[in-house]
């Protein structure tokens, strides 16, 4: 099933024409869950990786509240998705043995049983260049692969804990059968759901804290004789997307542009993707595509504005920077 985002209620450019200048496109990959195979673009899917080509880590030292094993993961998303599609309503959620599992799992393990070895990073998203059109990718490739290690206090900033890998997909002869796993994740909410990806182009236009001043001060006044919001209506497209503008600053001040710079060669940088925490929230429910309504009063697991079950930090944004120098650099990570 295609999903198409709906018109916006208004374009924004013909109240402030200087904003035509300022529009871009992005491609919104509108993930949902599935069985996405190394041939296809997805979030969380498998990756088109050659065997003889090192699986990346991390050897940063994480800290965690509590671990759970990858297979733990799944089996609670598993799980709580069957139940919400066949549970009764006159019963609980949860049968007597599967609320053991899942208590068990929420219980999870001693955060000591981390060791110093290095962990395994897990798939992100995997872009070909045929679905994602707004993406800068290097002459001689064709396929971009984002990893991070999951625990809450390594994907910001800019390390090995979060890694690019752009490459020409025909140069793949023996696919990677079985990718290494982290013994432990230190947060559930970091592992995407396997899904297969719809992606769609949109326009849209900058965010408060890329403008001046006095063009933001002339917006929220028009805003008040509206009922339309410029940040969840008008401007950059919610949910996961590839290229196009930065996602707003939410719960703090907006990064100056020295602060964006690549931080091994200081080149600036460009929005290459945004992880959000949801497809659309109650500001942008504007955006949420067709192909999405309910197909039943129950509601789902996971829900059509959370398909990838990411989550980040308190429910904010990550937004990737690529250093526009060279690709093939570490990206920036920001939590906006």
């Amino acid at each position: 099933m295609t999903r198409t985002t709906p018109p916006r209620p208004l374009d924004v450019a013909s109240v402030f024409p200087e904003l035509a200048a300022m529009s871009r496109t992005a491609t919104r990959l509108h993930p949902r869950p599935g069985a996405p195979t190394v041939e296809v673009s997805s979030v969380g899917g498998p990756l088109l990786w050659p065997v003889e080509e090192a699986w990346p880590t991390c050897a940063q030292e994480h800290h965690a509240r509590r671990l759970n094993t990858p297979e733990e993961v799944r089996t609670l998303r598993r799980i709580l998705t069957q139940a919400w599609r066949h549970r009764n309503p006159d019963d609980g959620l949860l049968t007597r043995e599967e609320r053991a599992v899942v208590d068990r799992i929420h219980a999870g393990h001693d955060p000591h049983l981390l060791t110093a070895d290095p962990h395994p990073l897990i798939p992100v998203a995997q872009l070909y260049a045929r679905d994602v059109a707004d993406l800068p990718f290097p002459e001689g490739t064709d396929l971009l692969q984002v990893l991070w290690c999951p625990f809450g206090d390594a994907i910001e900033g800019c390390s090995e804990a979060v890694q690019l890998r752009w490459r020409r997909a025909a140069d793949v002869v023996t696919v990677l059968a079985v990718a290494p796993e982290p013994a432990y994740i230190g947060a559930d909410d970091l592992v995407p759901t396997p899904c297969v990806l719809h992606p769609e182009q949109v326009r849209e236009y900058p965010a408060a804290h890329e403008m001046d001043e006095e063009l933001v001060t002339r917006v929220y006044r028009w805003e008040e004789g509206t009922t339309l919001s410029y940040r969840g209506d008008l401007s950059g497209a919610p949910g996961w997307k590839a290229g196009g503008w930065a996602a707003p600053y939410t719960f703090r001040d907006a990064d100056e542009p020295d602060d964006l710079r690549c931080s091994e060669c200081r080149s600036p940088t460009a929005p290459l993707l945004t992880v959000p925490s949801g497809e659309w929230d109650g500001e942008s429910g504007s955006w949420r595509p067709a192909g999405d309504e309910p197909e039943s009063d129950a509601p789902p697991y996971p829900g059509p504005s959370d398909p990838t079950q990411v989550t980040v930090g308190r429910g904010y944004t990550l937004q990737f920077y690529a250093c526009t120098g060279d690709p093939g650099h570490l990206p920036l990570t920001v939590v906006q």
